[in-house]
């Protein structure tokens, strides 16, 4: 496929943006293959993405930050991110003792329905070494206590940068990251759990629901901040339960949802169609 470029931009919402926007790339022979945008008229604010082909295209793929900001993003208090199709993203995965989210990352890249490299799977025990192996993945273990967590965590952090990781995955990694190392990855950490939160906490919480006789369970899944389970959602789903459902039924499902549910908000932040704002996204079609 040709080489493209995406901008995603949001801003004070104002007369002229999508023009403004469209009339650099065609003054600079930019052939527009996508555009999506979106007005929150209670915030004010102005949400785009849009996507051209590189090939013809006047300014150097390197330059186009330094030439749009210059020209459109300042005069229009713009906030900017431009992505290239031509890099790869560098996904890290965060994983401790269960296996479903990892084998269904795993399986999604190598039969290429990701383009997507993974340079390593970083876990708090040894469990999943073998599928790392399996998959000819480095796997490195950082045992976390209390005492060495700061410690452990600046190690992770010095290993994110040394690999040039573009955005984390916690794939059912069952540690609470301190704020120091969310404030060094901001929303390029992503994380699933199930939707019984917060209602069902704890380490049983499929246990509880069931107790309580809960008709719907699903998954949720976001970018971390220094507030647990709180960060801007990505992609949720849910699936209808009965009476007729024992507590492995509900394990059973929930492992699917998060699977599923986790698959789709990683396939948008490869895609780059999700675009933070405070405390939620805009995830463009």
């Amino acid at each position: 496929m040709k080489k493209t470029a995406i901008l995603l931009i949001h801003c004070p919402d104002q007369t002229g943006l999508v023009a403004a926007v469209t009339d650099f790339l065609h003054r600079n022979n930019g052939n527009v293959i996508s555009l999506d945008q979106h007005v929150d008229r209670q915030a004010g604010r102005f949400f785009m993405r849009v996507e051209w082909e590189l090939e013809g295209f006047n300014i150097p793929a390197e330059k186009i930050d330094e030439y749009f900001g210059t020209l459109i993003g300042q005069k229009y208090q713009m906030e900017w991110q431009v992505h290239l199709s031509a890099h790869k993203p560098r996904m890290a995965i965060f994983v401790s003792k269960m296996s479903h989210c990892l084998y269904d990352i795993l399986q999604r890249c190598m039969s290429g329905e990701w383009e997507v490299d993974i340079p390593v799977i970083v876990s708090n025990h040894e469990n999943l070494r073998y599928i790392a192996d399996r998959f000819e993945i480095p796997f490195e273990v950082f045992p976390i206590t209390k005492v060495n967590k700061a410690e452990q965590e600046q190690r992770e952090i010095e290993l994110m940068r040394k690999l040039n990781i573009d955005f984390i995955v916690l794939a059912r990694y069952m540690q609470i990251l301190s704020d120091d190392f969310v404030a060094a990855f901001p929303n390029q950490v992503i994380n699933i759990h199930h939707s019984f939160l917060p209602a069902f906490k704890g380490a049983k919480p499929y246990h509880s629901a069931f107790n309580r006789g809960v008709k719907v369970i699903g998954a949720t899944s976001h970018y971390v901040t220094a507030d647990l389970d709180e960060g801007p959602i990505i992609e949720q789903d849910v699936r209808r339960i009965s009476h007729k459902d024992t507590i492995q039924d509900l394990i059973r499902i929930g492992k699917d949802l998060e699977k599923v549910v986790l698959a789709r908000a990683i396939w948008l932040e490869i895609q780059h169609k999700i675009l933070p704002y405070q405390n939620k996204t805009i995830v463009f079609d």
